[in-house]
């Protein structure tokens, strides 16, 4: 009789657990943010279903309870609680009612991510790479010769590492040009240009440019930082154009340049200015430059609101346990506000300027995310610098935002209001 109590009891506690819910708080409380995120995804990788509950507590996720994600959760030092199906259920009605800027967003499937690198990268060059190797979330490395060959149909995600898809190298001549890795870079793009049969890296990276748009059209999510945001949308406006200098591309620019700009052809920004001084450390006027920030201690940028209800994809993109973050400085570290698109959607930016740091837009039947600077802990990187190392920074509000644009394609899309 005794063991029939035991037992009836063991598979009592085993019905309730498996309505139980782990609740990955997103608050100031949360010990580990960034690695939550690995959580998360990895949950949905092994085939569970997790819900995003915007702006609750700072955008936590809820997945029902095994025992593998609560050890996983412990082993990575990420807070949560153990919900009983009654609790979760108050939650759930808390965050769906109509009075709380809340909602649910269930998470279906794990994106499968690639990273457009060039060979010999390492995960501490680019900000987005050390997120993800920090919060454990499996990417592929792709670069020139996979997006030209169409390989980027296979990925869900596409992540551009601080490129230059001008062909101008960064525009590192001035300072650079003798340096050993600069000469190795220049080298290895042309190679790898004539091995997929262009003339010039600046005829390639054109390509490259479409074939990634394209990408976009057909239903892909890109996000890019730095570099890679405006020298992509400058490279679409100059297809039938060159604007690259001889030292660059072995002849000079076509004097009328900036006049056959085809603003039409790019995603995010509109009737910018080339910078054609081949001696000078800058695209166009889309960057906003050192001077303009001013005193650097003032340099922070604020998260935008939205309605979670009916904007939840910038909702999504902007969950963050706070709503003021510090700036950062890169290639490309913010956007003038004039060229930016009057279609896309401004994320984050300076208060009291026209200085914007985060935007998202859509083309097509996918999305692409711009985020202006370099590493959101390390204010002025430079090339040479040491890597961060993110065990330190595990809260850091701007590496949230990026991945939040990782978990973002996992969502289930909602049918488009008509």
């Amino acid at each position: 009789m005794l063991r029939k109590i035991f037992l009836l009891f063991i598979l009592s506690a085993d019905f309730l657990l498996s309505q139980s819910k782990i609740l990955i708080y997103m608050d100031l409380k949360q010990t580990d943010h960034l690695r939550a995120y690995g959580i998360t995804y990895n949950a949905l990788l092994d085939g569970a279903k997790a819900d995003w509950l915007l702006n609750y507590r700072g955008g936590s996720f809820m997945i029902d309870y095994t025992d593998k994600i609560a050890n996983r959760c412990r082993v990575e030092g990420v807070a949560f609680d153990v919900l009983s199906a009654s609790e979760a259920a108050k939650i759930y009605s808390f965050v769906q009612s109509d009075d709380q800027n809340m909602d649910v967003v269930r998470l279906e499937k794990a994106p499968k991510i690639a990273v457009f690198v060039p060979p010999g990268f390492q995960p501490w060059d680019d900000a987005v790479t050390m997120a993800l190797e920090y919060a454990k979330i499996p990417y592929t490395k792709i670069w020139n010769d996979e997006i030209l060959r169409g390989d980027l149909s296979k990925y869900d995600w596409l992540h551009l590492h601080h490129e230059d898809f001008t062909g101008q190298y960064g525009k590192f001549y001035a300072s650079f040009s003798n340096a050993q890795w600069y000469i190795d870079q220049q080298m290895l793009y042309e190679q790898d240009a004539k091995k997929n049969g262009f003339k010039k890296v600046s005829d390639m990276m054109k390509a490259v440019a479409e074939d990634i748009k394209n990408y976009v059209g057909n239903g892909g999510f890109l996000f890019a930082m730095c570099s890679a945001t405006d020298s992509f949308d400058i490279a679409l406006a100059a297809h039938n154009d060159d604007i690259c200098d001889k030292m660059y591309d072995g002849d000079p620019p076509d004097p009328d340049a900036q006049a056959k700009l085809d603003f039409s052809n790019t995603l995010a920004f509109t009737n910018f200015k080339l910078e054609m001084n081949p001696y000078v450390y800058e695209y166009s006027n889309i960057d906003v430059q050192p001077a303009e920030i001013g005193n650097y201690n003032n340099d922070y940028f604020t998260l935008f609101d939205f309605s979670a209800k009916y904007d939840p994809v910038p909702t999504m993109l902007t969950q963050d346990h706070v709503n003021v973050i510090r700036g950062f400085m890169g290639q490309t570290t913010m956007f003038h506000e004039e060229v930016i698109k009057k279609n896309v959607t401004i994320l984050a930016k300076r208060n009291g300027t026209d200085q914007v740091k985060y935007i998202h837009g859509n083309f097509g039947r996918g999305t692409f995310t711009f985020y202006g600077g370099h590493d959101p802990e390390d204010y002025q990187h430079e090339v040479g610098d040491p890597p961060t190392d993110l065990s330190l920074h595990k809260n850091s509000p701007g590496y949230r935002l990026i991945l939040n644009n990782v978990l973002f394609p996992a969502a289930k899309k909602k049918k488009q209001k008509t």
